[in-house]
């Protein structure tokens, strides 16, 4: 698959920041043209990585650093979202559904089941400056001919 564009977008690791992270994420997107449908998955799924990251990988009120990477292809895109906090000790754990570790704080454990419900295949890892790497990975099915070659 040959790149036709590529964002890097880095900001700090507090709620405020998820919609402005969904809004940059998807506005890039459009490039792709994808359908209303296509969109609200992207957003969807972007606006479950980053608050898990803010959530999760900062604790005891430190704050961190989110990084959003998005490669666009010819009728796909691949995001990633990566945190530099705590990373997760059992990642095949983290991903069961309903699996959380902050239940006080009446959270549902649904974060990973979302992401992975609404894009073609996500992958979760620890990464090696420690904190979380999630890939996701999105055909974009419709208006795939219309799209513009850039660069």
């Amino acid at each position: 698959m040959k790149e036709i564009n590529y964002m890097e977008l880095r900001f700090k690791a507090i709620s405020e920041n998820e919609s402005f992270a969904r809004a940059s994420v998807a506005g890039f997107c459009l490039q792709l043209n994808p359908t209303i449908d296509e969109l609200t998955d992207i957003k969807t799924a972007v606006s479950e990585a980053v608050t898990n990251s803010v959530v999760h990988a900062y604790p005891s009120g430190k704050k961190g650093e989110i990084l959003i990477k998005v490669k666009l292809f010819k009728s796909s895109l691949l995001i990633e979202i990566i945190d530099f906090g705590i990373g997760i000790k059992d990642v095949d754990k983290a991903r069961q559904p309903f699996f959380t570790t902050k239940p006080d704080q009446e959270r549902s454990g649904m974060g990973f089941t979302v992401m992975e419900s609404f894009m073609d295949s996500m992958e979760v890892e620890n990464n090696s400056q420690g904190g979380l790497k999630i890939t996701l990975f999105k055909e974009i099915k419709t208006n795939a001919n219309e799209v513009k070659q850039l660069g």
